[in-house]
């Protein structure tokens, strides 16, 4: 387990330990019945949040705190179920093919339908159109950092070190890999991707000195950076990040690299309309209290918290500029 992510574990075990109390109290009007049923207003019994990633990533606390004041606020237990793999597309297959009823729901990274379709087969690529989105959720940068030991301090000193970078990701076709790619290329850089399932085993790689640098959500470098334990090179926003501010754009370094992460929250296609419904006005909800608001501070997490059809727009956008970009630089990132 990484170490210096005090507040990340803090968050963690409060969140996990809400929900446990959720899933054990008998009183309160919290329901614990496994699944739907009977005439009774939805939900009936408990909804599942599934994640397509690694425990201790961005991905999965979003999900747990989403989960705990969702479940809170629809008076049933919501468990937490980890299902990494092929940046989400393991869980999204499974989600896909879920009763459409409102009992299993998951949080989705865009990178999952606007990153991965350019990697895999159309056959294979998961589409969004597969699912309901329910409302967007929130907004998180990546940050390129580096062991304290290597030496590194910008973009430019990778390039004079004359060798082979081998960088971390949190997974093919993830936004980790097209913004380290990305900039590899532009700066005419030999570098060598190693990619991990999820923020949490590629972070510790790094601190491990098993990759020269890695690219995760700031939210899960963050603390180490402030222990001084990596070095953060470059983010790939349009500005400085304000969770970051000394730390400069890979565009202000010269090297046109705008990459982002967002997350919405979805269901299987086809849920009822009176359900979505429910499950919006609970994320709502949850989205506007005290504690929520000062998880995504800590966490360095940007509200998005904005409609289902503006999720849409984004990431069809984003796909037309990231094929653009991979052609236009010649990039491959199967494999």
């Amino acid at each position: 387990m990484p170490t210096s992510r005090t507040t990340r574990r803090r968050l963690l075990t409060g969140v996990i330990g809400g929900a446990a109390a959720l899933a054990l109290t008998a009183c309160g009007g919290v329901k614990t019945t496994s699944s739907g049923g009977g005439d009774g207003k939805y939900p009936t019994g408990n909804i599942e949040f599934s994640v397509g990633a690694s425990a201790g990533g961005s991905t999965d606390l979003i999900t747990r705190a989403l989960a705990q004041g969702m479940g809170k606020e629809l008076g049933v237990s919501a468990p937490v179920l980890n299902k990494p793999g092929a940046n989400g597309a393991l869980n999204a297959k499974e989600l896909q093919s879920a009763k459409a009823d409102g009992y299993k729901i998951a949080v989705q990274n865009a990178s999952l339908f606007t990153i991965t379709p350019l990697t895999v087969s159309p056959a294979e690529a998961t589409k969004i159109d597969s699912f309901d989105v329910i409302t967007g959720v929130s907004r998180d940068d990546y940050v390129m950092a580096t062991n304290s030991q290597s030496g590194y301090k910008s973009i430019e000193d990778m390039k004079k070190a004359g060798k082979t970078i081998r960088y971390g990701t949190t997974g093919v076709g993830t936004g980790a890999q097209l913004a380290s790619a990305l900039t590899f290329k532009t700066a005419g850089i030999e570098a060598t991707a190693v990619p991990f399932d999820g923020g949490a085993p590629a972070l510790t790689a790094l601190l491990g000195n098993q990759v020269d640098v890695s690219t995760m959500q700031i939210g899960e470098a963050i603390e180490n950076i402030k222990a001084g334990k990596l070095v953060p090179l470059a983010v790939f926003s349009d500005q400085r990040i304000p969770y970051l501010p000394d730390v400069k754009t890979a565009k202000e370094q010269g090297f046109d690299v705008l990459v982002t992460q967002y997350r919405f929250l979805t269901a299987p296609k086809g849920t009822p309309e009176d359900v979505k419904a429910r499950l919006l006005e609970a994320a709502k909800k949850t989205f506007a209290t005290p504690e929520y608001k000062k998880f995504n501070e800590d966490n360095s997490l940007t509200p998005m918290e904005v409609s289902p059809q503006e999720v849409l727009s984004s990431l069809q956008k984003d796909t037309a500029t990231y094929k653009e970009q991979l052609s236009k630089y010649g990039i491959s990132l199967a494999g």
